[in-house]
């Protein structure tokens, strides 16, 4: 009895047991799925009210969690060495798409219309003001900038014979150059001719007679230039023009040279101030016939201003290019007078640019002592020999001609002596000082035999003034 008691009361014990275990089940399932409900309240709110900045963070957190399995596609490996997300410099809010998905594709920018003859933009560098540093020179600025010292003097020597022509022949050996003295050993000689620069000045305030007869021998001065000398016409009287430009001996010369033959000169003999027949009208036992008309007459002013004319001349040529010879032709009677610049001014512009003067002079007497009494110098009337200073300090010549035909004799003769000279140069040692130095050119010809006169006359200039160093 008792045994069978015992093994009632084990198993009551168990049916008790299995009973209490089942519920402490239950409500263990109960309080789970409380709190899991509870949780996912609470995470719905916090995901409602959470940032945009938060979403990110979280969706950058599972960016490296891999897909649960599902029963449709088989699982997707998860990836090896899951990259971090890009950092976002510019602080841009753009959600970054998950892992498993793939980024959307961008859309490529548009082409801009280009034009090809723009040329692409300068990259400018702009540094403050007084920061900015000397930039050494590139090799190209350093190849096309240079300074140097001008110590090379050409000297243009004519030689002429007994006869007046022109000597032929000679060799470097027979010309000695003496440079203040010294004597210089030549490094250049060439007997070659040379294309011109000449500047033609026409006196237009000669006598009218003069100047029409200057006039009919244009023909002839427009054939004395070549095809590759550049000539400009000036004209003076009581003031300096230039009538035409540099240009190319040719029709444009022609038609400038045909526009001056109605030019006239001055009218002979003194202005009439009174008379009968004056500009204050007629008059009857010197009382006027028109009481109203002016009584009082101011005659113009005479002026020739030939300085004038041959210092603009020489500045022109100055500009013109360095491998031509430049000259200045000059037909005139040979007055000077009121010109602002003088001839001491004018002669060192000529000799710092090597520039020499070939004259015509008309107007003389061919009378005995003419040519002494034109070099004294009465007041108000000016200076009338100043043209063979001019040429014999450049290293020209004056050809005084009288009629029409020596006239045109003198222009090809003239422009012939500049054209074909010998050219001597050589390297003066002389310090930049800008003094004057004088030149002297000797001739030794061995088939001269005289020995009252040197067989040959010289041309050449009495010296220069050093130009500035060239930049």
């Amino acid at each position: 009895m008792r045994g069978f008691g015992l093994g009632k009361s084990v198993r009551r014990f168990r049916a008790v047991g299995s009973q209490l275990l089942g519920g402490l089940a239950i409500s263990l399932a109960v309080v789970g799925l409380s709190s899991a409900f509870l949780a996912g309240q609470a995470s719905a709110g916090s995901t409602q009210s959470a940032p945009p900045s938060s979403q990110n963070q979280q969706n950058q957190k599972d960016q490296g969690i891999p897909d649960a399995p599902s029963a449709v596609q088989p699982p997707k490996p998860a990836p090896e060495n899951p990259m971090p997300p890009p950092a976002n410099p510019q602080g841009q809010t753009g959600q970054t798409p998950p892992g498993n998905q793939a980024p959307p594709r961008e859309s490529a920018p548009e082409p801009q219309p280009t034009n090809p003859a723009t040329p692409p933009p300068i990259n400018i560098r702009t540094v403050p003001e007084g920061g900015a540093t000397k930039q050494p020179a590139t090799a190209q600025e350093q190849l096309f900038t240079f300074t140097k010292t001008v110590n090379y003097v050409m000297v243009p020597v004519t030689v002429k014979d007994e006869s007046g022509h022109l000597v032929s022949g000679l060799v470097p050996q027979d010309f000695t150059v003496l440079e203040d003295g010294k004597k210089q050993s030549l490094k250049f000689f060439t007997s070659d001719p040379f294309a011109l620069s000449a500047a033609v000045v026409l006196d237009l305030g000669m006598k009218d007679v003069d100047v029409q007869k200057v006039n009919h021998t244009f023909p002839a001065l427009e054939g004395a230039f070549s095809e590759f000398d550049e000539v400009s016409i000036y004209g003076y009287s009581n003031a300096v023009s230039q009538i035409s430009s540099w240009a190319a001996a040719g029709e444009k010369l022609s038609d400038t040279l045909n526009e001056l033959e109605p030019v006239r000169g001055r009218n002979n003999g003194p202005p009439v101030t009174g008379g009968p027949l004056g500009p204050q009208g007629p008059t009857i036992n010197n009382m006027p016939v028109d009481a109203s008309s002016p009584s009082i007459y101011t005659p113009p002013t005479e002026s020739h201003v030939m300085n004038d004319a041959i210092l603009k001349a020489a500045l022109d040529l100055a500009k013109r290019d360095r491998s031509r010879r430049k000259v200045i032709f000059v037909i005139s009677d040979g007055r000077e007078y009121r010109s602002n610049a003088s001839y001491r001014d004018v002669l060192k512009v000529l000799q710092t640019n090597n520039i020499m003067v070939y004259a015509i002079g008309l107007g003389g007497m061919p009378i005995p002592g003419y040519g002494k009494l034109e070099k004294l110098h009465i007041p108000r009337f000016g200076y009338s020999d100043i043209l063979p200073k001019y040429t014999n300090a450049t290293g020209g010549e004056v050809f005084n001609e009288l009629t029409r035909s020596g006239i045109e004799d003198a222009y090809i003769q003239a422009m012939g002596d500049a054209r074909n000279q010998y050219t001597l140069g050589y390297l003066t040692d002389a310090k930049v000082t800008g003094a004057y130095r004088s030149v002297e050119v000797l001739v030794a010809k061995p088939s001269c035999r005289s020995s009252v006169r040197p067989c040959v006359d010289v041309f050449a200039r009495d010296g220069y003034y050093p130009m500035p160093p060239a930049r």
